[in-house]
């Protein structure tokens, strides 16, 4: 998302250019799949971990121009707010001791980051939503210089035509309106990506889908916004609404929402980029003097700059991704379910969890969505955000069953089953989905150790504001441990 592009007015020139190259590139995409043409016998893993900035006071700190300056590390990029950075580890395969080499990149680049940005005044959060985050820091100003962000902005609101209400009743309720996407900067994520073959990559995405409740449910780490106690994971109805173009008219048309779980199985990945070409019209219509058609006709790779931009405006939780390395494309998995945090071993934790789970699952001789409704899997998803660990789910042969249930009986042996699959280190295996294990015995993630800390400082005698930021406090001297989040010590009094 943070790719730069040049400040521009778009015409109706422009939109009807791009809509013509999206399709001729859907088209080519279609033909290098009937070719086979992409890279599948080494398989790499990715990892983007977004991160809030804050002060000495734990509030959100608006310098990551100052911050990515002092860091000096490619890796890190900025994101949609002045408070948020982006670390891309570098992809890397996950046979042997590749889940280990992903953490102890992962640590070292934090620490380095950490240590360069403190002696500018400002520390990394690695959390789903920013406790200490007030609707006053969400405003236009905020918005990071990247010029992408701004006509980003521009264009979602010109299409809604209205301002932007966010409505999110959990725990307690929140309502407010925002005339700014800023509020989506308040969701701060975890992305693995899994490269795949064109052939499996339905079977994968299927999965992902299959498992994006459990996953939220055990991960959960985003209870507070703006000061309100939510659902589990907040920050999925938020981004939800924060980034929908759609007016109350539209919604009640039924056109579909950019931030979506989907409505069906698939085949090919090829179903995918086709729906999103035929369902939402262009966000950023910008082009290249590409001409994919020749490329491909001249033994050349097209990089389809236009399908691709376009497939990155819209926000589907497990996303296709066409990349190319080393000239050879290949397809991705992007899977968007995940907060950030609470530790580097917990984020590798989940991302074991999931690259195990829906290895099983694709390689499985009948498929789980065989016996699943996608209904079933949206459902799953919904509760998973809005109660977390403690959340009910359907599972095939089971019924409805709780998560930590379902996980510990069924899942982690099939995880540690998929792993093995990637040929990962057993010893890797066993100390990572522990974490999981042992988060579902306790039933303790990120999520349900927020709440008892504030609800303990609270009980004590302070106020809302004044419990989030002494949570916050504590939980950055926690996250910086690395000891997983099942391990934290009892809530404060």
């Amino acid at each position: 998302m943070g790719d730069e592009v040049e400040r521009r007015e778009f015409t109706r020139a422009d939109r009807t250019r791009y809509r013509a190259k999206v399709r001729t590139g859907l088209d080519v995409l279609a033909l290098m799949l009937t070719e086979s043409r992409f890279e599948a016998d080494q398989p790499m893993a990715g990892l983007e971990i977004e991160l809030n900035l804050v002060d000495q006071d734990q509030e959100p700190a608006m310098r990551n121009a100052e911050a990515l300056a002092a860091i000096a590390d490619p890796q890190f990029q900025t994101e949609l707010g002045r408070f948020n950075i982006e670390i891309n580890v570098p992809p890397r395969q996950l046979a042997g001791r590749g889940l280990s080499s992903f953490e102890d990149s992962v640590r070292a680049a934090l620490n380095h980051a950490q240590k360069r940005a403190s002696e500018a005044g400002v520390g990394l959060a690695m959390v789903g939503i920013l406790p200490t985050l007030a609707p006053e820091h969400a405003t236009r100003d905020n918005l990071s210089e990247n010029p992408r962000y701004s006509l980003l902005e521009e264009e979602i609101f010109a299409a809604r035509g209205e301002d932007m209400e966010i409505d999110i009743d959990g725990t307690e309720r929140l309502r407010m309106v925002s005339d700014t996407i800023m509020p989506e900067a308040a969701c701060t994520s975890t992305q693995v990506h899994l490269q795949v073959s064109p052939d499996d990559f339905a079977g994968y995405w299927n999965a992902a889908q299959a498992i994006a409740g459990v996953q939220i449910a055990v991960g959960a780490n985003s209870p507070y916004l703006f000061g309100h106690r939510l659902m589990a994971e907040s920050r999925i109805p938020l981004f939800e609404q924060s980034t929908d173009t759609r007016s109350d008219e539209l919604k009640a048309q039924g056109v579909r929402p950019r931030v979506w779980f989907g409505e069906r199985w698939i085949t090919s990945i090829f179903d995918l980029f086709e729906e999103n070409t035929r369902y939402f019209p262009a966000l950023l219509p910008i082009c290249t003097d590409e001409d994919p058609v020749a490329v491909l006709d001249g033994g050349g790779v097209p990089k389809l700059e236009e399908l691709r931009l376009h497939n990155g405006t819209v926000y589907r939780w497990n996303r296709p991704v066409y990349d190319i390395a080393g000239g050879v494309p290949h397809l991705r998995v992007e899977n968007r379910v995940l907060p950030a945090g609470p530790t580097v071993v917990d984020t590798m934790a989940n991302a074991a969890f999931f690259a195990g789970l829906v290895r099983a699952l694709a390689d499985a001789d009948r498929p789980l969505w065989s016996a699943m409704s996608f209904q079933a899997a949206r459902e799953n998803f919904v509760a998973g955000y809005r109660h977390g660990i403690d959340a009910e789910v359907y599972w095939p042969g089971v019924g409805r069953v709780s998560v930590v249930e379902l996980v510990l009986r069924k899942l982690l042996p099939l995880a540690e089953q998929g792993l093995r699959l990637w040929r990962v280190n057993g010893e890797e295996t066993d100390r990572l989905l522990q974490v999981i294990e042992r988060r579902c015995v306790r039933a303790a993630n990120g999520a349900t150790w927020q709440t008892a800390e504030v609800s303990g400082l609270e009980a004590a005698g302070r106020d809302r504001g004044a419990a989030l930021r002494a949570m916050l406090a504590r939980y950055l001297e926690l996250m910086h441990s690395n000891e997983p989040v099942h391990t934290w010590e009892a809530p404060s009094g």
